[in-house]
C-alpha cells in the first residue's frame, strides 16, 4: 500500500467490484426466476467468458503495444454501458432470456481486453517484490467485494427486484475510471517491434512450450477451470431448491464464498514473501477438494456456508499464486502475451465447465454435480504432480 498508484487503485475497484458482485447475483437470480434452469445459468456464464476463449490470446498483443492504464479506462467504460442497458431493460419490465445472453456475450468481449491488461497492469505499479502482496491486496478487495456486494443484493433483490442491482453496478464503474485517470505513470515507450500481431503471439506461445513451469501453471488452471471451479453457477439451486432459503440466503452463500477468499488473500498478503509457492498450490488444491464434497453432502445453510467459505480460500489462494510465479518467471517484454494465456485459461475454459455443470446438474442435481466436481480436483491434483513435476520447482 505504499505505492501511491496501487492505493488508487485498490480503492478505486473495491467500489466497482461491490457493484459487479452485486449484479453477478442480481443477474444469476433473474435468470433462475426467468428459467428455472440450471443449464440455462451455465449458458449465461459460458455467453459472458467463450469470447475470452477466443480473443485474449491475441489481446495480449494489444497489452504489449499499447497503454494499459487506456485500455482499462475503454474496458471499463464499456462496461458501464452494457450494466445501464441491462438496468434499464429489467426496470421497464421487457427483460428476457436473451437479452441476457447477448449482453454476457458484449460484456465477454470487453473481458477478453481487460483481463489481460489489468494482470500486466500490476507491475506497473508495484517493485517485483512487492508483486504477490500486491496480487494479493487486489485480492482481496475482489473478494471483499464478494462479501459486501452478494449480500446487499441479496436483500436489494428481495426488496426491490434486481433492477436497482444492475443501475448500482453502472454506476460503480466511475470509481475505477476516475481513479485510474489521477494515477501519475510513466510515459509508455511502446515496444519497437517489426513483427505482425500473429508473428508477436506464436513468440508468446513459443516461450510457453518452452517454458515448462510456465505451462505447467497454464494447463492446470484450465483444468480446474473447467472441472473444479465452476460450482458457484449451481448456486441458485443451492439455495432455493436444496436449501430453501430464498434471495437472502443465496446472498449470504454468496457472500461466505467471497469471505473465505478475503481471508485467503489477507495471509498472502500478509506472508507474500513465502518461498514455498509450490506447497500452497498443492495445499489449496487438496482444500478446494474438501471444501466441495462438504457443499454437495451438506443439507443445512450452516455447513454450507462453511463449506463455501473454504472453497473461497482455496480457490483464491490457488489463483493468486499462480499468477505470482508466472509474473516472476516471464520477462517484461513478453508480460501482455504470456499473462494473457493464464486469462485465456482461467476466463475461457471457466464457461466450458460452466455449461458442463449446468446440464449435469439439470440432470442429476446440483449436490451430484458437485461431487464429481469434488472427485475431478482430488484427481486432478494428484495427477498434476506426475504431469509437471517442474511446478514443484516454483519458489
Amino acid at each position: 500500500m505504499r505505492h501511491p498508484n496501487f492505493r488508487l487503485f485498490f480503492f478505486g475497484q473495491l467500489i466497482s467490484l461491490s457493484g459487479t458482485w452485486m449484479q453477478s447475483t442480481a443477474q444469476q437470480w433473474l435468470v433462475y426466476r426467468l428459467t428455472n434452469s440450471q443449464l440455462s445459468l451455465g449458458m449465461v456464464t459460458f455467453a459472458a467468458y467463450i469470447p475470452v476463449l477466443l480473443l485474449s490470446l491475441f489481446m495480449g498483443v494489444v497489452v504489449d503495444r499499447f497503454q494499459r492504464r487506456r485500455l482499462l479506462v475503454i474496458t471499463q467504460g464499456w462496461f458501464m454501458l452494457l450494466a445501464g442497458t441491462l438496468a434499464v431493460l429489467t426496470y421497464l419490465g421487457v427483460v428476457q432470456y436473451w437479452h441476457i445472453l447477448l449482453l454476457g456475450i458484449l460484456l465477454g468481449i470487453g473481458n477478453a481486453l481487460d483481463m489481460p491488461a489489468r494482470q500486466a497492469f500490476y507491475i506497473d505499479l508495484v517493485k517485483r517484490e512487492d508483486l504477490l502482496n500486491a496480487i494479493a491486496l487486489n485480492s482481496s478487495i475482489f473478494n471483499g467485494a464478494r462479501i459486501i456486494g452478494p449480500a446487499i443484493g441479496g436483500l436489494v433483490i428481495a426488496a426491490f427486484g434486481e433492477a436497482p442491482a444492475f443501475a448500482t453496478n453502472a454506476v460503480t464503474y466511475l470509481a475505477t475510471i476516475v481513479c485510474l485517470l489521477m494515477m501519475r505513470l510513466p510515459p509508455f515507450d511502446p515496444p519497437a517491434s517489426d513483427e505482425s500481431g500473429l508473428s508477436e503471439l506464436k513468440g508468446g506461445l513459443e516461450y510457453l512450450t518452452a517454458n515448462r513451469h510456465a505451462l505447467g501453471l497454464v494447463c492446470m488452471i484450465a483444468l480446474f477451470s473447467i472441472f473444479c471451479f465452476p460450482y458457484l453457477v449451481l448456486l441458485p439451486a443451492f439455495a432455493r431448491d436444496i436449501l430453501k432459503i430464498g434471495a437472502e440466503g443465496f446472498g449470504v452463500l454468496m457472500a461466505a464464498q467471497g469471505g473465505g477468499a478475503l481471508i485467503g488473500a489477507l495471509t498472502l498478503a500478509a506472508f507474500g514473501h513465502s518461498q514455498n509457492k509450490n506447497r500452497l498450490l498443492l495445499l489449496s488444491r487438496g482444500l478446494l477438494a474438501v471444501a466441495l464434497a462438504g457443499l454437495a453432502l451438506s443439507t443445512t445453510p450452516i455447513l454450507s456456508i462453511l463449506a463455501l467459505a473454504l472453497a473461497g480460500y482455496a480457490l483464491i489462494t490457488q489463483l493468486a499464486v499462480t499468477n505470482t510465479s508466472l509474473q516472476l518467471i516471464v520477462p517484461d517484454e513478453l508480460r501482455g502475451r504470456v499473462m494473457s494465456t493464464y486469462t485465456w485459461a482461467l476466463g475461457g475454459f471457466w464457461p466450458l465447465g460452466s455449461l458442463l455443470f449446468g446440464a449435469l446438474g439439470d440432470h442429476f442435481n446440483a449436490p451430484n454435480a458437485v461431487l464429481l466436481s469434488a472427485t475431478l480436483c482430488a484427481t486432478l491434483t494428484a495427477l498434476g504432480q506426475f504431469w509437471f513435476p517442474e511446478v514443484n520447482e516454483v519458489r
